[in-house]
This record gives structure tokens, sequence and C-alpha cells, in this order.
């Protein structure tokens, strides 16, 4: 089987690069950022910047619908939808390598349940795909909620069955909760009788099993490109930061910490990009592990060479360790990976024996 990149792949992936670099500069990841940064300074001084609680919506600091347009006109939500439709026409790994690139860039808003959402049916789905109807996702009682203030609908994913919501309704047993990542708002959900009897991955089945599935490999995608990227942020701050008299990546310590975290990336894309060609529950676990690691690790190990500078509010080293905190602990948590993968050694076992 082979997992190499074909060259409509690979100018994919640059042409998806280019693309966010047009709509989403990190000006405009900055102006996110600092608008967050301005709204909690005003509620943490009581004023009229604290959310609103009780079963109302966060609004503040909102996803910017028009980028989210721009997204869409340019065919990021339907790159799986067929041409007939309106769509791209591609596959699931050309989704693995455009959320790898939206990792890279730290997008904000609620990509993987978006793009779920376009490849389903009716309007929603052609919603979706135009990037005009916003779509968050609600899985496995307690876990929190991305974007809920800026959803149109609620895309929940049951035991055996997928229910859609209007996000107005989802946000009476809605609260809102801090979130460490200051692009991603995040509500906590209360038990409703629409989200009684929750199940992990594994327990899913027919058609609510395939999407978590995706959207756990999705979600290691972007992981995976943030750990790239801060791979590309410490080796170019090694280069160019000077200690006594030398750039700081001629020092050993400095080029171990670099080495450690491209194996880390390396390792993660041939997982991520496996599973995406397999589909295989255990190699989407696997991918899920390896990619949180990566991505969590990474950004701490570019945090330490960028030393005191990493710490400040300006750099946005920072932002990658949040964003990977956050996705880590989204729709495929590290135990129900073990498990999974857990599962498959014991059945390839008793398969064996």
């Amino acid at each position: 089987m082979d997992f190499q990149l074909t060259d409509d792949q690979r100018a994919l992936r640059t042409g998806m690069r280019e693309l966010l670099d047009r709509h989403f500069p990190r000006a405009r990841l900055r102006a996110v950022v600092d608008a967050d940064a301005a709204r909690r300074d005003g509620a943490t001084a009581g004023g009229a910047g604290a959310p609103e609680r009780g079963g109302g919506l966060d609004r503040v600091g909102g996803l910017d619908r028009g980028l989210w347009r721009e997204l869409g006109a340019a065919g990021l939500f339907a790159l799986r939808v067929p041409e007939s439709a309106g769509g791209v026409g591609l596959g699931l790994p050309e989704v693995v390598l455009a959320c790898e690139e939206a990792g890279r860039a730290l997008l904000p808003g609620p990509l993987v349940a978006t793009e779920l959402a376009a490849g389903l049916s009716g309007s929603l789905a052609v919603g979706a795909a135009q990037g005009e109807t916003v779509v968050t996702a609600l899985h496995e009682g307690g876990t929190p909620v991305e974007h809920l203030g800026s959803a149109d609908v609620v895309l929940v994913l049951g035991p055996t069955a997928v229910e859609v919501i209007p996000a107005e309704e989802a946000a009476l047993s809605a609260e809102p909760m801090r979130s460490v990542d200051p692009a991603t708002p995040l509500h906590r959900m209360t038990p409703g009788p629409t989200r009684r009897g929750q199940a992990e991955g594994p327990g899913r089945s027919g058609l609510a099993a395939r999407l978590w599935r995706e959207a756990a490999l999705l979600t290691a995608a972007q992981q995976l490109g943030s750990a790239s990227r801060t791979v590309e942020l410490a080796v170019d701050h090694a280069k160019r930061r000077t200690q006594f008299g030398r750039p700081i990546g001629a020092f050993q310590a400095v080029q171990h910490l670099c080495a450690q975290m491209l194996v880390r990336a390396e390792s993660a894309r041939s997982v991520v990009y496996a599973a995406a060609v397999t589909e295989d529950p255990g190699d989407i676990a696997a991918a899920t592990l390896l990619a949180d690691e990566a991505a969590v690790h990474n950004a701490r190990d570019c945090l330490q060479v960028h030393g005191g500078m990493g710490f400040t509010w300006e750099a946005d080293v920072h932002l990658h360790l949040k964003r990977a905190w956050v996705r880590a602990g989204q729709w495929q948590s590290t135990a129900a990976a073990e498990e999974e993968l857990a599962a498959g050694l014991v059945s390839t076992v008793e398969t064996c024996l």
C-alpha cells in the first residue's frame, strides 16, 4: 500500500497553504487573539466584556463569518462533496491534507464539524459546504463544545444516530467556560433528552461511528500541522538568535531539541497519512496518540528554544501550545485511543490462537 503523496495532493497542499496565507495571515490571527485578551481584561474588571451566563451564548470574540464564507467559496468545506453536487470530488486523504494546513495556520472555528456536515445531505450540507452555515458538534457527555456562540446548528453524535439541533436550543443547557485557547470559545453542555446514553467511539455504529472516526482523524491532522509549524518556528529562531557571538542553533542542546521535534512530527505524519488511507479504527487511534503528543511536546520544546521570548504574548508559540491542549481533549481522548489499540491487539492475538 502506497502512502506517498501524489503530485495532485502536493499541489492541493501547496494551494491550501497559499489560500490560508491570503485569507488568514498572521495579522488576522493576532487580531482574534488580541480582541479576546481585551474582552477578558474587561470581564476581569467587571465591565461589559463579561460573558453571559445561564444559557446565554457568548458572542463576543465570535467566529469571523466573512472569513468562513471566503473559505467556503474557495472549496475548503466541499472537498469530499461530489462534483455533480458542486463540490471538489476528492477523498478523505485530501481533507486530511487541508486540515493539516489549517492546523499549521491555527485557523479558528469548528472546521471538523462543518466539514462533516457538508458530507451529509439536504440544505444543511449545502450551507455547510458553502460556508454559510457554521456547524459545531456535541459528543461524549461532558466534552466542551467549541464556538457554540457562533454556530447555527449543533451536530449531535449519539451511540447509533446523528441528530441536528439549532444552536439556540443547545444553548438552553449550555454554560460558558473559560478556554485556555484565546481563539476557541468553549461551552459545557449539561445532560439533556437528546444527549443521554452517549458512548465512546468503539461503542458507536453506522453513520455516527464513521463520523466520529473521521472527526478524530481530522483533529489529529490539525495537531500534525501545528507540530510541523512549531518545528519551523524553532529552527528559524535557532538560526537567527545569537548567544556568545554564535547562533544558538550551533549549540548541541538546541540541536537535540529541534531534532526530537522533527522526529515527533514525522512519526505522527506517517501514521496520520496511513490512517487517512486505511480508515482503520486502530490506525486512527494511533494517529490520535502520536499527533497529540507531537503537537503538545513540540510546542513545549519550541517554547524552550525561544527562551524568555516564547513566554511573551507577542510570540505565537504559546498559541500553538494552547490550541494543542484544547484539541487533545476533543473527540478521541488518550484513554479512548489506548483502549481502541488494546482491543485491536487482543482481537489479533485471539485470531492467531
